[in-house]
């Protein structure tokens, strides 16, 4: 008998050391969420939920527009600086198109959850009771899949350029590293940092090392084009950066694989002298590279002088990603 005791004992000892706790399954699946997936987005739908944002501002429906918003949207203006979102509702309601006219559309996947739309714009129509005159422009939105529905978390307009820009008054300094050994630099997701190491590399005329942080399907928006990345890396070149300086740094985490990048560039000597900048940088490959980049010149404020597009005013530019405009 006190043979079979012990053996008893020694069997319910085993199994409370073996049996998994009886809440197991519960603790994981009540602390361990999982985020919901984005459905996929095809260039179609893209162009179909930009132009919805701009029907709720001509039909001054400005809670619909504040509802396609993000909580932490960033607009980028040349007048008013850069805005978050209850300055873009804000500035909506003093904006009353009559005609819009879309075109030239590109859509470019960020990542799986975000994504970045650029086009022109045509409008017609009413600042502050006031008709404008017909302002054509450079529009950009990001949009992120946030709490299962899909917000746009930046936006941007460049004026488009009436006449083209002037020829490059001097070519740029030689750089100090020689293109077949361009100095190396990782971006991380520090794209404040990113962005400084990118404009040390267009200061010093090392375009290799500057082309290594594009991804190979970059755009770049500015007043006289869209480029793809062999647009953009020929711009830059022929052009003194030497002078340039850059400030005002803003940052906007899109998602963990990408996040936004706006400032202020100074470029003495150039016409216009001042730009608001912003790049989007994604994870690709294991590498964090720059994306996407748009530039607007910076102007009188908007609310002081000339009527706007709905979500900025801008001025013909050339931004210097490509090249600023020298006098």
């Amino acid at each position: 008998m006190k043979k079979l005791f012990v053996l008893i004992a020694a069997l319910i000892v085993v199994a409370a050391c073996t049996a998994p706790p009886a809440n197991r399954e519960t603790v994981n699946s009540s602390t361990v969420a999982e985020k919901p997936s984005a459905p996929a987005m095809t260039e179609a739908d893209a162009i179909a939920k930009e132009k919805a944002v701009w029907d709720t501002v001509k039909n001054k429906n400005y809670d619909g527009f504040a509802s396609m918003l993000a909580s932490d949207e960033m607009e980028v203006t040349g007048g008013d600086g850069v805005l978050e979102k209850a300055g873009s509702v804000s500035m909506v309601k003093d904006f009353e198109p009559s005609e819009i006219a879309f075109s030239d559309w590109k859509f470019m996947s960020i990542d799986k959850d975000a994504w970045v739309v650029t086009y022109t714009v045509n409008v017609k129509g009413k600042y502050r009771g006031k008709v404008f005159p017909p302002a054509t422009s450079r529009a950009s939105s990001a949009w992120a899949y946030r709490d299962g529905k899909w917000l746009a978390v930046y936006h941007q307009e460049t004026d488009v350029a009436k006449t083209p820009p002037p020829p490059p008054a001097a070519k740029a300094k030689p750089g100090a590293t020689p293109a077949s050994t361009p100095a190396q630099a990782m971006a991380t997701s520090d794209v404040i940092a990113d962005e400084k190491t990118i404009w040390d590399f267009l200061k010093a005329g090392q375009y290799d090392s500057f082309a290594a942080m594009l991804a190979p399907d970059s755009i770049e928006v500015e007043a006289n084009g869209v480029f793809d990345k062999a647009g953009t890396l020929k711009g830059v070149q022929g052009f003194d950066f030497s002078k340039s300086t850059v400030s005002e740094f803003k940052s906007l985490s899109i998602d963990s694989d990408a996040a936004l990048v706006t400032y202020l560039l100074t470029t003495p000597g150039t016409e216009p002298e001042h730009e608001r900048h912003t790049t989007i940088w994604a994870m690709r490959g294991g590498k964090w590279l720059a994306v996407f980049h748009q530039g607007t010149p910076v102007t009188p404020s908007m609310s002081s002088t000339s009527p706007a597009m709905p979500m900025n005013s801008s001025s013909p530019m050339k931004h210097a990603m490509t090249s600023p405009s020298p006098k």
